[in-house]
């Protein structure tokens, strides 16, 4: 992950160690893999099948790569894209004493003016919670076009509408491999706990009563300590079971970065007393735990998007999955667009 001034990181070819001059990538290669590669194996049945073939899973894990990878080709590119890999949560559970995880805005422009009330910006603390939500409302409307036209497929009119269905449903899912892809690596970044954290990088310059390390310890324990230490094995053991949040994106998206900021100080607690050192099994445990929790939140994200697809209008004039699925519209003419 780049962050502000200084930096933090589809072809396995790409050497996993690649960094930016004075930066790093975020979980690291491995890791970013290996949230992406669990969790879209736990995708559940519901799940539509071209989404959990092992072809697509491998696809996912590579994909979830792309957002650091395609760091480093200059501004306005990089200083508009890398904030929304991290946000800087204080002490106190605010950003920069201004907006709470309960309490975010709903968009990035009043997230931006709440934060300029505080006399700072979201390219200086990280918009990592809009990244996780809009990456999600995206997800959810692109099912909502597949359902649509999976089902139009099946029961077109004619040869020719059942062929232009059937070339809309591929585009669509490659639109959605990419997409849940690229979205993944920002639900990976939630989970790792220096990504959600004013101490991201060593504890700073800020209260410490324990004696929390200085150090630069971020790309160490993301990199070069997953990439020798955690295994797909150790992940797929620390899954939890699906959750059903019944709750709002933004909720969610709450609940699970308050989650990961809560292992903050236990993170920095553990490298005090020598856990991430190579083979010690607390950091093993610890960095195979954090890993899960993004595998398995990518999986109830996936699960609940799929799910709310079905309430998303799509095309236009606008009509609902349910409406072409009862033959109540022709689903051809919105998707094709009537303008």
């Amino acid at each position: 992950m780049v962050r502000r001034a200084s930096a933090f990181g589809l072809a396995a070819a790409v050497v996993a160690s690649l960094a930016l001059p004075g930066g790093a990538w975020a979980w690291g290669s491995t890791g970013h893999r290996l949230i992406g590669v669990v969790g879209a194996e736990a995708l559940p049945a519901e799940i539509p099948a071209f989404l959990r073939t092992p072809q697509t899973v491998q696809a996912i894990g590579e994909l979830a790569r792309e957002p650091d990878r395609s760091k480093g080709v200059g501004d306005p590119h990089d200083a508009d894209l890398n904030p929304g890999h991290f946000v800087d949560l204080d002490d106190a559970g605010t950003i920069a004493g201004g907006p709470t995880l309960a309490s975010l805005p709903p968009t990035r422009a009043a997230y931006e003016a709440a934060l300029h009330a505080k006399g700072t910006d979201g390219f200086s603390q990280g918009y990592l919670p809009y990244s996780l939500m809009e990456g999600w409302q995206q997800l959810a409307k692109d099912f909502a076009y597949w359902r649509v036209t999976d089902w139009a497929e099946t029961h077109a009119k004619s040869k020719a509408e059942r062929r232009w269905m059937a070339r809309d449903r591929r585009l669509r899912e490659q639109l959605i491999i990419r997409g849940l892809g690229y979205w993944a690596h920002f639900v990976g970044d939630a989970s790792q706990p220096l990504h959600v954290t004013v101490h991201y990088d060593g504890w700073g310059p800020f209260p410490n009563p324990e004696g929390f390390t200085t150090d630069r310890v971020h790309a160490a324990f993301e990199g070069a300590f997953v990439r020798a230490n955690v295994t797909a094995d150790d992940v797929r053991a620390r899954l939890s079971p699906y959750q059903d949040c019944a709750c709002s994106i933004a909720q969610m998206t709450a609940r699970y970065l308050q989650s990961t900021l809560d292992q903050v100080e236990p993170f920095y607690a553990l490298q005090k007393a020598g856990g991430f050192k190579d083979g010690d099994p607390r950091g093993r445990a610890f960095a195979a735990g954090r890993l899960a929790a993004g595998a398995s939140e990518l999986r109830d994200m996936v699960v609940d998007a799929w799910r709310a697809s079905a309430t998303l209008s799509v095309g236009y004039p606008p009509v609902l999955p349910a409406d072409v699925e009862s033959g109540k519209v022709d689903a051809l003419g919105p998707l094709q667009g009537e303008d």
